[in-house]
């Protein structure tokens, strides 16, 4: 069988977890089946991957409109696979072209869902409506979607109520526990100012409205003293978020020692010692499909504290490998909280518990990495979707 996985983020040029998954995916799979990668971005070595531009032509075109020149590129180099599998709305369109065009099953992955993220039009302007329109055309298209929790199944069934329910399957996120481990490195965690004598609440994300980093430090404002803030948190979405947390993080400097902002993005032994080191992990986001940065957290020996939405309940086992926030949100698909300062308040009061107690932090943490390295391996999900790909291609 030959599988094209179409897809923006790969190997070096990641930076969400979607690419994680798809980089994890292939190297899973490739060990019984032929997956040729068609990826965005410059030119890369790996065999059987090949790297796509926009057109020249596109140069001055909005973003929107650049991604659907390169989903172009790609279709007609997918002639000859058995199946197309795209991920995320940037390679959806190409997947769902390149099913009409060669006649071949689509199947796609949802990591996200563009109804649930309207911030994306700061982003995008008009651009957002025409990633909206794609990812509606290829969902109510494809042969199958992947959900990556059974939070985002619900998310995707409440979105298109076009899609028949059984073409919708989860399969979870995973994590490769052997290369995310506990790790120790005294020297790099000096370098940053991270005192491991002292507890600490550790951030990895990117500075995004869904992942809710400004809730994160209005929470942090009441956290006690002694508390370490490390936010790993790069590569923001638009300038207005971005003065948004700059402001946040002058604001905490002003009245407290211990806040730590790391900016660029940092290979995986080093935030692996950070992770390790944390008296607990914390995912505010208001909305997170399924969170591959807690599975990543857990497998490092975290405790993770998360919000209690989307997919984050399916790893976070609440109260053995760390603990739940609640949430109100409104149901308008930007999941604000209805009320920002019980969110707030109920985020430090949970986190506060946790690095009050380290004992049970180490203890979340042990049972964190016993659940990533049981119930979300790598190779596991690749025969469940190898199995997928074979009831399609039947």
């Amino acid at each position: 069988m030959r599988v094209d996985m179409i897809t923006k983020e790969y190997p070096p040029e990641i930076y969400g977890g979607a690419g994680v998954h798809v980089a994890e995916l292939v190297s899973a799979l490739r060990s019984s089946i032929d997956v040729r990668v068609r990826a965005f971005g410059s030119e890369r070595t790996e065999a059987g991957t090949r790297s796509y531009r926009p057109p020249v032509e596109l140069d001055s075109a909005n973003a929107a409109i650049q991604t659907l020149g390169t989903d172009l590129a790609m279709v007609g180099d997918i002639a000859g696979a058995d199946l197309v599998h795209s991920h995320t709305w940037y390679a959806n369109f190409a997947g769902h072209i390149a099913s009409q065009l060669h006649g071949i099953p689509h199947v796609l992955t949802a990591h996200s869902l563009e109804p649930l993220r309207p911030w994306k039009a700061e982003q995008l302007g008009g651009g957002y409506a025409v990633s909206s329109g794609i990812e509606k055309l290829a969902y109510e298209n494809a042969a199958a979607i992947i959900a990556v929790s059974a939070g985002m199944r619900a998310d995707i069934l409440r979105s298109y109520p076009q899609v028949d329910p059984a073409r919708v399957h989860v399969i979870h996120n995973g994590i490769d526990v052997q290369r995310w481990r506990p790790v120790r490195n005294d020297a790099f965690l000096a370098e940053i100012g991270m005192d491991t004598a002292r507890p600490s609440v550790v951030f990895v994300g990117r500075i995004t409205r869904q992942k809710g980093l400004p809730y994160l430090l209005r929470a942090a404002e009441l956290l006690p003293p002694e508390v370490q803030l490390v936010l790993c948190a790069g590569a923001p979405d638009t300038p207005e978020i971005m003065a948004e947390v700059q402001e946040g993080v002058r604001r905490l400097q002003q009245t407290r020692d211990g806040v730590i902002w790391i900016e660029r993005m940092l290979p995986r032994d080093e935030l692996s010692a950070i992770l390790a080191a944390a008296t607990t992990f914390v995912c505010p986001s208001v909305y997170e499909p399924l969170g591959i940065v807690n599975l990543e957290a857990m497998a490092c020996g975290a405790a993770v504290v998360g919000t209690a939405t989307g997919g984050i309940p399916e790893v976070v086992d609440d109260g053995v490998t760390g603990r739940l926030v609640p949430i109100e949100q409104a149901q308008d698909g930007t999941g604000t909280p209805i009320v920002p300062a019980a969110f707030v308040a109920d985020l430090a009061r949970v986190l506060t518990e946790v690095v009050a107690d380290p004992q049970r932090a180490a203890d979340y943490g042990r049972a964190g990495r016993e659940r990533a390295t049981k119930e979300f391996s790598w190779a596991a999900i690749a025969d469940t979707t190898r199995a997928l790909y074979a009831e399609l291609t039947d």
